[in-house]
């Protein structure tokens, strides 16, 4: 006897909504505990530091709208994608209110594109959906709120990541950032009498961009000369050699749903690892299967960060970045790759400036 599909959706909401509250390894979950204790530590010390010799307070505020917008954009995206590679019929697909809405008129489709969703939603709360039909092969697919609650708490946990290492990158030192509520962020800094100067940091954002490399003429002929038209001569991150690059991007950091550091499989090399969202897996896979044997430059901050050779077409959404990094330095990539993938901006929400307390 078949399942009516109705049950079994309202089965698969069940089981994307229960892996929201499926408990952490207890290894992941004793790390997160040291981090904690580790992060009241240093909020202690600096707020000890606060009080003797004064300082600055900044709240920011995260995009939460920008966040929705983003998370509902690549579920599109992956829906598309699940959907052309299932061969799956369907139409009048659309965004609407904070979810995907489409028709699939076969019960078959409809029961694969629940698998194959269930199945890409196993071990990620973040990604959990609901799952609703109205029985007349009209779909709706939304996050759940446990979903939209962890994907804010990882954009504001990525954040306070951007801000520490922005922060090192300019030579603050002595600082406490930390979560204020469930979508705020509160940065303390003692002896700072100058808010301005560090809020001035966040106030442009990291540009990341994928771009192709011209090979028309050598770099240094069009450093010293005029580079063809569309073009433009950046430096290297670390070598400081001039690369010919297209002025137009291929890709940017919207595109980008994760970055992180890691190492090399062969040579254990650190590298920045990162990954594209729907949309940017589609257009990687179009740009570098045009593109064979062809330079790919990436931009980080009009930096040449790398320009391997496209060897094959790159069909998976994922790449590294290597470059004789150190650990500390692929870090830094990909904490800035990250921060040019966040959705909007930082919202600046207060900067005051507090006296040190008063000797007794």
């Amino acid at each position: 006897m078949t399942t009516p599909l109705r049950e079994r959706i309202t089965r698969l909401i069940v089981v994307l909504a229960m892996a929201a509250a499926i408990a952490l390894p207890r290894a992941t979950l004793a790390a997160d505990s040291q981090f904690d204790k580790m992060r009241a530590k240093i909020v202690a010390f600096v707020g000890d530091k606060m009080e003797k010799l004064g300082g600055s307070r900044i709240v920011y505020k995260v995009d939460t709208d920008g966040l929705r917008e983003s998370v509902v954009t690549d579920l599109r995206d992956d829906v598309v994608k699940t959907l052309r590679e299932g061969k799956i019929a369907f139409s009048g697909l659309v965004i609407r209110d904070g979810g995907v809405e489409l028709k699939i008129a076969d019960a078959k489709g409809r029961e694969q594109l629940e698998r194959k969703l269930a199945s890409a939603a196993e071990g990620l709360p973040s990604h959990a959906l609901n799952v609703t039909d109205s029985g007349d092969g009209l779909v709706r697919l939304a996050p759940t709120d446990a979903a939209s609650a962890a994907r804010l708490n990882d954009l504001v946990e990525d954040s306070i990541a951007m801000i520490e290492q922005r922060l090192k990158d300019a030579g603050v030192k002595l600082v406490s950032v930390v979560p204020d509520g469930t979508n705020s962020i509160r940065i303390f800094l003692p002896g700072v009498t100058d808010p301005e100067r560090i809020t001035a940091i966040f106030a442009r954002k990291v540009k990341v961009s994928f771009r192709l490399v011209d090979l028309s003429m050598p770099p240094e002929q069009a450093q010293s000369g005029t580079p063809p038209t569309g073009t433009e001569i950046l430096l290297g991150f670390k070598d400081k050699r001039p690369y010919l690059v297209a002025t137009d991007s291929a890709l940017d950091g919207d595109d980008i749903s994760y970055a992180g550091p890691g190492f090399a499989s062969g040579t254990k090399d650190p590298i920045a690892s990162f990954r594209f969202n729907g949309r940017g897996t589609r257009r990687f896979a179009h740009v570098t299967a045009e593109n064979i044997g062809k330079p790919f430059a990436i931009v980080l901050d009009g930096k040449v960060i790398s320009a391997p050779v496209i060897r094959e077409p790159i069909t998976g959404g994922s790449g590294q970045i290597s470059g004789n990094f150190t650990l500390e330095e692929a870090n830094s990539v990909a904490m800035l790759l990250r921060a040019g993938a966040l959705p909007g901006h930082l919202t600046l929400v207060e900067q005051q400036v507090i006296q040190p307390a008063a000797k007794p």
